[in-house]
């Protein structure tokens, strides 16, 4: 497994707990990329390192689509908890 090489950016709140969710569910990028393209939103994937890295601003259709996919809720990714 890869270490990321740089630190978290600021550029959006969910990449960590995207991370997390896609590891925890054992899928690759490639992976997730694929499903995201099923969805309609196309991210190719160094947009998605830098989304995951938290240097790369999120728009609201990925952010749906990521909800889906990874089966958490949208209030999940952005803050961490469901309420």
């Amino acid at each position: 497994m890869r270490l990321r090489g740089q630190p978290l950016g600021t550029k959006n709140l969910i990449g960590a707990r995207v991370e997390a969710s896609r590891k925890g569910l054992g899928m690759k990028q490639k992976e997730l990329l694929a499903q995201l393209q099923v969805r309609g939103v196309d991210l190719n994937a160094s947009g998605l390192s830098k989304l995951e890295g938290q240097i790369r601003y999120v728009t609201d259709m990925e952010l749906l689509a990521l909800s889906d996919i990874l089966n958490v809720s949208v209030m999940w990714l952005l803050t961490g908890r469901d309420r």
